[in-house]
């Protein structure tokens, strides 16, 4: 007697807890969780993501900056760093590639980068700019007797501000930039081009 009783306690508990669970958000597939926000993309009408980059925006033209937009930052970014660098270049026999450009503090409500940014410092938008070769857009300019490059676009949103102004040596400056990002990244959106001097 005791028995059963004990059975059925039991049967109608467990079938208690198989109606709360089927009630439950998310149980048993019921419920569904928040999509996830779209990634942020970065793209440019100066050419098409991993393909060849015109000579204009290049050491065999002008070096003249492409334009450049970006979609879908994510909720909470306070500044955007924009890093462009030459995958395959080996700076003093390192993993140090060659920097080509690095913008950063660009404000998070910005949607872009014009076409034929200036030489300087400090952009109209409070951002700072730095290369290789100063403070200026460094077009790419891998060798004719070589391989295409792949000349790398890297979008990454911060939800803070580097409290870093451009230094003497860009080198230097990057790595205390990388080192400041870690653990301030929010998101990345990534773009290439490729390119070598003409024969």
């Amino acid at each position: 007697m005791e028995f059963r009783r004990l059975v059925s306690v039991f049967t109608m508990g467990l079938g208690l807890a198989v109606a709360v669970a089927a009630q439950t958000p998310g149980a048993q597939g019921g419920g569904q969780a928040a999509p996830a926000p779209p990634a942020m993309t970065m793209s440019t009408t100066a050419f098409v993501d991993g393909t060849e980059i015109p000579a204009k925006y290049t050491q065999a033209g002008n070096q003249t900056s492409p334009a450049l937009t970006w979609t879908n930052v994510p909720p909470g970014t306070v500044t955007l760093l924009l890093h462009m660098h030459d995958l395959e270049f080996s700076r003093n026999h390192t993993l140090d590639d060659q920097l080509h450009w690095l913008v950063w503090n660009i404000p998070a409500s910005a949607t872009g980068l014009p076409e034929g940014v200036p030489a300087g410092a400090q952009l109209q938008n409070g951002a700072y700019q730095l290369s290789a070769s100063g403070a200026v857009y460094r077009g790419p300019g891998a060798a004719a007797n070589g391989p295409r490059h792949h000349y790398t676009f890297e979008l990454i949103a911060l939800d803070t501000k580097l409290d870093i102004q451009p230094g003497t040596d860009a080198f230097e400056t990057r790595a205390a930039i990388m080192k400041a990002i870690q653990g301030h990244i929010l998101g990345k959106a990534v773009y290439m081009g490729l390119f070598h001097r003409p024969q």
